[in-house]
């Protein structure tokens, strides 16, 4: 299975929700995981868990020109704490970008989504930001879901609606995970069309345990946190999605860019709509989120002397 996680604007925590789903994975001692950075801005992960930039995603670009073996991916990983492989990118995002376009312009398509076919084996793609011509688009357009992850205050949700229809480019059918607080869980679906699989609460205690650092000093207590709500959220994504059928390339609800065997039900449900005759961001059926949220239907922030998100 190839889990693919990215962002439209800065960083709303997709390495540390990456992370923090490989420790939270279900039924872990049959399933080999691994934390894959293909972010083209380059990784973090190396510097968090004290680990060394090689192998790592270099190693790999150079290796995979000499064999297209699957195996050869876990060659290039290094093991987390949590027992998950991570394979890491380099800080520096020019080596980043330079060695997922080889991979991704390899004859038979990038490795990655190949391992992740393999029974028994997750793949966690932390994919950066949603960006035109991002080498990354050949892993995320292969995933078996992909999530967007984003803030919930005004600037946040604004830069999300303006993108969405780029990444129709990426997945006809992605699925939206909130974080922090903002906005309540209800305002943010209606104005993006789009329905929230979960909502991720602002945890610095647990993203520090979980990323190698050091906790704060104030830690957080209950079990509503992000180990909490990550575990709901991997049991979700791992659970089975609903089987569809793909549009044809002509079909109403065919996606320019996407084949259509890639048009899939999301993980939770939803299913894309057939688009009108202007251009209009993806628009999935809503149908009742599996992660719990305490931020919908009465249990939300405050939002006195705000407008609604444009």
């Amino acid at each position: 299975m190839l889990i693919a996680l990215c962002s439209v604007k800065g960083s709303p925590g997709v390495t540390t929700l990456a992370v923090a789903l490989a420790v939270k994975w279900p039924q872990t001692e049959n399933t080999r995981r691994l934390v894959a950075e293909v972010d083209p801005a380059g990784g973090d992960l190396a510097m968090r868990f004290g680990l060394p930039a090689s192998p790592g995603l270099v190693s790999l670009a150079a290796a995979a020109r000499r064999t297209r073996d699957p195996a050869v991916v876990w060659e290039h990983t290094q093991a987390l704490p949590s027992g998950a492989r991570v394979l890491l990118a380099p800080p520096g995002g020019a080596h980043a970008r330079a060695a997922l376009s080889t991979l991704a312009t390899a004859p038979d398509g990038p490795l990655l989504p190949t391992v992740a076919r393999e029974p028994g084996v997750v793949v966690l793609a932390d994919c950066g930001r949603v960006d035109p011509g991002s080498p990354a688009e050949a892993i995320a357009r292969r995933a078996d879901a992909l999530v967007l992850v984003t803030g919930t205050q005004g600037d946040d949700l604004a830069h999300t609606a303006a993108r969405l229809g780029e990444l129709a480019r990426w997945t006809p059918r992605p699925g939206l995970l909130l974080t922090g607080d903002g906005y309540p869980t209800a305002d943010v679906e209606r104005e993006l069309g789009v329905p929230a699989i979960g909502r991720i609460p602002h945890d610095p205690a647990a993203a520090a345990t979980l990323t190698g650092h050091r906790p704060p000093p104030a830690r957080r207590r209950g079990n509503g946190g992000l180990a909490h709500q990550a575990a709901a959220l991997a049991r979700t994504l791992a659970g089975p999605a609903a089987p569809a059928a793909p549009p044809s390339a002509n079909a109403p609800g065919a996606v320019p860019g996407v084949p259509a065997q890639q048009v899939r039900h999301q993980p939770g449900g939803g299913v894309i709509t057939p688009p009108g005759p202007a251009p209009h961001p993806p628009r999935l059926v809503p149908t009742p989120p599996q992660v719990s949220d305490p931020h919908r239907n009465g249990h939300q922030p405050s939002t006195a002397g705000k407008e609604p998100p444009a």
